[in-house]
């Protein structure tokens, strides 16, 4: 029996101060030339970091610059004017950016090295980007990082409405995992043991990791480590069902519906415990962490409406029509749908209509 092949970061590093340490990492690795990307706006913040850690390790900066556009026609044009001489792409910033250099990547087919100065959601070790393609926003294979290196001293100067994003998505994998047993008991789909455990491992040790604020270094630090985690969890599935289920197709179909959607992890983060509550699953220990991270104290303040969940709910299915999670199954929607209306907890984070 052929063995499997899958592909998996050869640079990890989380911690303090790993931005500076950036060319020894790409030195290390035997290259030489490199192509970084910025988002917008970060070449003020960060760009003398790491031109000074470049320049240190002697590395060859072919192109340096700020970029903005997730179009996927625009990002055709980037990859093919990169100079046939570059041997690694660096992306630093938030999921924008990290997408471009990833697809840039992948279309080139070089190693791509994902530096997040955020940790709203797991795309920063994931092997998909989200890309606009014909003006819709769209999910396109990428290319696995090579390289993820996270500066918890960055990670912890965003705003803190990124960090809650990042709690929302990385808890959401209580809600997908069981969406994939459900998918699989019914014969619509088949768990690979493997993606599963990673997945599992990765939540458990976040939600069990102890905090004063969600700015304590251990805390970042488990949080960025199960986010990576996801992302190889995803890896070894060949695709999203570890990490993504019913609570993401709500989120997304937030996306479609609303001119400004929340950020991807803040949606996600209130589906999931909508879903828990509908599965009957982890439900209290959601809650508990949402609690005491101040992601509900968080959400109760964005004015967000319960009608616009509810016709989320009926959309989701459609997003993703091949899948059957819960919320596939109208009986499902309606209990997700009277969970929105009338459970305690949510009672704080709706505008009361």
């Amino acid at each position: 029996m052929a063995g499997s092949h899958i592909e998996i970061p050869t640079i990890l590093k989380i911690g303090k101060g790993t931005l500076g340490e950036l060319g020894r990492y790409i030195r290390e690795s035997n290259m030489k030339n490199a192509v970084i990307y910025f988002g917008n706006g970060l070449i003020d913040m960060f760009g003398t970091s790491v031109m000074d850690s470049l320049k240190r390790n002697e590395i060859n900066v072919i192109e340096y610059r700020e970029l903005d556009s997730t179009d996927i026609d625009d990002i055709i044009d980037l990859a093919f004017d990169i100079d046939s001489k570059a041997q690694v792409i660096v992306g630093i910033g938030g999921g924008k950016v990290i997408d471009v250099a990833k697809y840039a990547a992948y279309l080139r087919k070089l190693p791509f090295i994902s530096i997040p100065t955020s940790a709203s959601s797991d795309g920063f070790s994931s092997a998909s980007a989200s890309l606009m393609v014909n003006g819709r926003r769209t999910s396109v294979p990428a290319r696995m990082a090579y390289g993820i290196i996270a500066d918890t001293d960055i990670i912890k100067s965003a705003p803190e409405r990124f960090l809650y994003s990042g709690i929302g998505d990385m808890v959401s994998k209580i809600t997908a995992l069981y969406d994939w047993l459900y998918e699989s008991d019914n014969g619509y789909s088949e768990m690979n043991d493997f993606a599963v455990m990673i997945a599992k491992k990765a939540v458990n040790s976040f939600v069990r990791t102890p905090f004063e604020t969600i700015k304590d270094d251990l805390f970042l630090k488990e949080l960025l480590d199960s986010l990576a985690m996801s992302g190889i969890a995803n890896e070894i599935a060949g695709g999203s069902t570890p990490t993504s289920g019913s609570e993401h197709l709500i989120s997304h179909a937030l996306d479609k519906m609303l001119e400004r959607p929340q950020l991807h992890g803040i949606q996600v983060g209130i589906a999931t415990y909508i879903m828990a509550v509908v599965q009957n699953h982890r439900y209290v220990r959601v809650n508990a962490i949402f609690e005491k991270t101040g992601f509900w104290d968080y959400v109760s303040t964005l004015g967000l409406k319960r009608e616009d969940f509810i016709n989320a709910i009926d959309l989701a299915p459609t997003i993703k029509p091949h899948r059957h999670t819960y919320i596939h199954e109208e009986k499902y929607r309606d209990m997700a749908k009277k969970v929105v209306m009338g459970d305690e907890v949510l009672k704080k984070v709706f505008l009361e209509t």
